[in-house]
């Protein structure tokens, strides 16, 4: 069996952690999703302009 009292302080230091990064929130997630985002826009724009623009005129 392994000694439950040696994991104790270990925990809670690791379960303190973990709560201020949730408290952080998901801040770089959301930064990634949104440069994601800006870049598939600009992209359609780029592609819209220097392709199907010159195609109808």
């Amino acid at each position: 069996m392994t000694d439950s009292s040696s994991q104790g302080p270990a925990r809670h230091s690791d379960d303190e952690t973990v709560d201020a990064i949730v408290r952080a929130g998901p801040g770089g997630a959301i930064a990634v999703a949104g440069i994601a985002t800006a870049i598939v826009v600009a992209l359609w724009f780029a592609f819209y302009l220097f392709v199907f623009l010159p195609r109808s005129v």
